[in-house]
């Protein structure tokens, strides 16, 4: 979901940038207007996480799933790399990467149905490892990160994809966060890369050149065209949040957003979620009828009412509401209201 206020901007900007007599989508990606909309973009990024000068920030094509393969190539550098398997796409991360070097699973969950993350003490780590990569918030399964293990140095590369921004987080902990926008920041078609400086310069030579940290910390993200209406959308995003009072103000609505309806879950019978308390996502809130006979007709009722895509991923099955950022506190409350209709009724 977008903020209304973004998509009504983006609405009336849509022919006219600014007087400029061109909508964004046809505007050189070089020229000044663009290069305008990227700085500010990315200074509004930053501002909002608190993205230190010893971090690149880069604007990038092919989501998370074409990261899972730049990560090995720009930073295996013959070493092995530490994984961490919490849900269905951290597991898509270590097979994406095992054809580029030695991955070594370190710690996984999926005998217990992704339902935590395992506990920090069981994760067998290598102090020589390349990095370790996680995935802190799985949005098929619901289960969210809330610290990091201690690495003891080793750089943590994590997949922020749909939990970004929603929380105030420790850059610094991290040497690299990447993620697709499309869940928690704007349009398809844009990923995120914030990477450590001194992590640059260590990708393989069949690395290539638009997925190079390097390359493109070195070409302000312009060693091809890069994604610029999206790269648009997400600067308004961006500005959208900061109106809000920033990442602090926000996570203080995600969490009344997820309170609200995981007490009901929890209070109820008729529902039920798996996810571990102290790992519960706020921004992905899997759950389940305990008569699973009556999935069409919740599905129905809950289309009829306005509530849309609250289908569960096809691998787990069930409903998940996802409540990013932009999903107004109204809007969890019209769920849980739906919820309560739908109980009594069967």
């Amino acid at each position: 979901m977008l903020p209304k206020p973004v998509l009504a901007r983006a609405q009336a900007e849509m022919l006219d940038w600014h007087g400029s007599g061109m909508s964004v989508m046809e505007m050189s990606h070089r020229g000044k207007e663009f290069m305008g909309i990227l700085a500010k973009t990315e200074a509004d990024f930053r501002r909002l996480l608190n993205v230190g000068e010893q971090y690149k920030v880069l604007f990038l094509q092919g989501g998370a799933i074409a990261e899972n393969a730049m990560i090995p190539l720009n930073l295996l550098a013959g070493q092995s790399a530490d994984y961490a398997i919490t849900g269905g796409w951290s597991k898509r991360s270590v097979d994406d990467a095992s054809a580029y070097g030695k991955i070594k699973v370190v710690a996984s969950s999926e005998r217990t149905a992704y339902r935590q993350v395992p506990d920090f003490a069981s994760w067998t780590l290598d102090k020589k490892a390349a990095y370790l990569h996680v995935c802190t918030n799985e949005t098929m399964s619901g289960v969210e990160f809330v610290d990091m293990p201690d690495t003891q140095g080793v750089p943590i590369v994590a997949d922020m994809s749909s939990h970004i921004l929603s929380r105030q987080i420790d850059v610094s902990q991290y040497g690299v966060i990447y993620g697709g926008a499309q869940k928690n920041i704007g349009p398809a078609g844009l990923c995120l890369v914030i990477v450590h400086e001194d992590l640059l310069g260590r990708a393989s030579p069949l690395t290539p050149a638009v997925f190079n940290w390097k390359t493109q910390a070195e070409n302000q993200s312009m060693i091809n065209t890069p994604p610029s209406y999206s790269i648009y959308i997400a600067g308004l995003v961006f500005e959208w949040l900061l109106e809000q009072g920033g990442v602090a103000a926000i996570e203080k609505v995600n969490v009344a957003k997820a309170k609200l309806l995981y007490d009901y879950i929890d209070a109820s019978d008729f529902y039920v979620n798996h996810v571990a308390l102290q790992n519960r996502s706020r921004m992905n809130v899997p759950f389940f009828l305990h008569d699973e006979s009556l999935n069409a007709a919740f599905l129905q009722g809950a289309e009829a009412q306005g509530l849309l895509q609250l289908k569960g991923h096809r691998a787990v099955g069930g409903m998940r509401a996802s409540i990013y950022n932009a999903m107004p506190i109204a809007g969890v409350q019209a769920l849980v209201a739906y919820m309560q209709a739908f109980e009594h009724a069967h």
